[in-house]
């Protein structure tokens, strides 16, 4: 029927919307955002009401999108080196058409899917990882990343671009918000990977390449970022760390 399109609902609208917004992307998808009222869904301590606050360090890396103090590693997808070589073909496919015309208006939008497809998995699995972090935990440590200044090491800077250490920051953030956790932030300068989580020593500055280590004052074996997120997890109660919490 005329006027009528195709839609697919990302959810159930929780009220009724108050506006709405359209927006095309790229690679000519369409998207509208609705502009809803809804209460916050406020979470219960993990442990029960009077129960200890349940805490965890979130150390982010590239091997390992994600250690917690837990000792759970989640890893790193790599969503644009998966596509990498897809992605490649295209673009020599567009160089080769005339700028402007049909064939490479057509072109064009094939290699913004591919940009799209990148950043709707990168989002997909940020957003399910950062709900289950706050469904889990009360207490939520990450450190404070200069991204921008890590970037400037040419060998990382396209992996830590793609990793999305920002984003999943900035969600953990909307998320403690929403659920009523709290999210503590670790001072750039907190020794999370020199500190040894058992004694307490710090061993000094360690390599990249340095992935385990030896403390030299109790002999304790660690993981690089096993250790580092355990660290974390303790950092609220030190005066360089900065705690957000909601409201």
């Amino acid at each position: 029927m005329p006027g009528l399109i195709n839609i697919r609902w990302s959810r159930e609208l929780p009220s009724e919307p108050s506006s709405c917004t359209v927006t095309k992307n790229a690679a000519g998808q369409y998207h509208v955002c609705f502009v809803c009222i809804e209460e916050a869904d406020l979470l219960p301590r993990v442990n029960g009401e009077g129960g200890d606050l349940k805490p965890v360090g979130v150390d982010l890396g590239i091997e390992s999108l994600v250690t917690l103090s837990t000792g759970e590693k989640v890893g790193n997808p790599r969503w644009f080196e998966n596509e990498q070589e897809r992605l490649r073909r295209e673009q020599q496919k567009l160089s080769r058409k005339e700028k402007g015309s049909n064939n490479w208006e057509r072109q064009r939008k094939r290699v913004a899917k591919v940009h799209q497809r990148i950043q709707d998995r990168r989002k997909d699995f940020i957003e399910k990882l950062t709900t289950r972090l706050a469904h889990d935990f009360d207490v939520i440590v990450v450190e404070d990343l200069s991204v921008k200044n890590m970037q400037q090491n040419g060998n990382l800077a396209r992996h830590i671009g793609g990793a999305g250490w920002s984003q999943i920051v900035r969600r953990l953030r909307d998320k403690c918000e929403w659920y009523g956790r709290t999210l503590v932030v670790a001072d750039k300068w907190f020794p999370s990977s020199q500190r040894c989580s058992e004694c307490g020593h710090i061993g000094g500055k360690k390599p990249l390449g340095v992935r385990d280590w030896t403390c030299s004052e109790c002999g304790e074996d660690h993981d690089r970022d096993v250790n580092a997120a355990k660290n974390l997890s303790g950092a609220s109660a030190d005066p360089n760390s900065s705690t957000w919490r909601p409201g």
